[in-house]
């Protein structure tokens, strides 16, 4: 009897392990340290996909700063290409980095872009007691003397935080801008942070980055990058309207292992859908400052390609790369 007992207790215990291994969490990786656009994308994209019954158990947010995203995107390509429960936060900076081989190689064909489902606007930052009151300041302190002014921004050098103040230069028809200082951080909490601290006089960054430090007054910023005002942030002054034709939004979104399954794939793209039609994003980017933009599965990938080459093409033009 007491094998037969040993052997009940264990068929049991496999039971118990199947059953509570049945339901795997979802892991969202963050490619930055807290508090920036991709940290935003993960925690609140995580806490709808429970919110709303997408996924089963808590999503797990993890940080990964390095790179620029380059450490997350090497780690899930060599170390997690076939893992279905993984999610990683995306935007518009990551495919000007993988346009401009700034990944160390790296393609971004090696993953497979799920989706996006909101634009989060550019804009152009200064601390609470800058002298610059407007956007033309700035521009004629750069245009008098280009080392005067450094940009503080969460993507590296030639990133797309780093093209959005060269894009209202030229538009300036200023055109010696290598000349113009940028640091890059590892993602926009970073980049106010140094902007505050007067070790930058601006940030060049996105609207989900900076709200928290406009209610709190700790910055003022200068212009948003968008068509027309953002709804909620009605004081914030369009480049456009300021005289500059420039338009530069950061769309927000997700990407997964190569590895996984087309139908893997296409149920992340579904349910990515379906954070994007519930009420607790809506009011998220509302609070955010963030505009529509939904693009799912199969079409949003197509797009991306696209994207990537156009922005390989206008890199090679302003000599970013070769």
């Amino acid at each position: 009897m007491k094998p037969r007992f040993l052997r009940m207790l264990v068929a049991g215990v496999v039971v118990a392990v199947g059953a509570t291994s049945s339901v795997s969490a979802t892991e969202c990786i963050a490619p930055a340290n807290p508090g920036g656009g991709w940290d935003f994308t993960c925690r609140q994209i995580g806490k709808i996909l429970f919110d709303i019954k997408q996924v089963d158990a808590p999503v797990q947010v993890t940080n990964m700063a390095g790179a620029g995203g380059g450490l997350a995107f090497s780690t899930v390509v060599n170390e997690r290409n076939d893992d279905p429960d993984l999610i990683v936060a995306a935007s518009s900076a990551t495919t000007t980095r993988l346009a401009q081989n700034a990944f160390g190689g790296a393609t971004a064909d090696q993953v497979r872009f799920v989706g996006a489902i909101g634009a989060d606007p550019g804009v152009i930052v200064v601390a609470k007691d800058s002298p610059f009151q407007n956007l033309d300041d700035l521009v004629e302190a750069i245009k008098a003397d280009p080392g005067s002014v450094a940009f503080a921004g969460g993507s590296a050098a030639g990133g797309f935080d780093h093209l959005k103040p060269l894009q209202i230069l030229k538009a300036a028809g200023f055109s010696d801008i290598t000349k113009v200082k940028y640091i890059g951080v590892d993602g926009g909490a970073d980049a106010i942070t140094q902007t505050i601290g007067g070790f930058t006089q601006a940030m060049t960054g996105d609207m989900s980055e900076i709200v928290g430090f406009i209610r709190s007054g700790e910055v003022r910023a200068l212009a948003v990058l968008t068509e027309e005002r953002v709804p909620g942030f009605e004081d914030i002054p369009t480049a456009k309207e300021q005289g500059y034709d420039v338009v530069a939004v950061n769309w927000r979104g997700l990407y997964v292992p190569k590895g996984i399954s087309d139908e893997r794939f296409e149920e992340w793209g579904q349910k990515l859908k379906a954070v994007a039609e519930s009420d607790e994003w809506q009011a998220a980017m509302k609070a955010n400052g963030l505009a529509p933009f939904t693009k799912v599965g199969g079409d949003f990938q197509s797009w991306i390609d696209s994207v990537v080459a156009q922005t390989a093409d206008l890199s090679r033009e302003i000599g970013v790369i070769q």
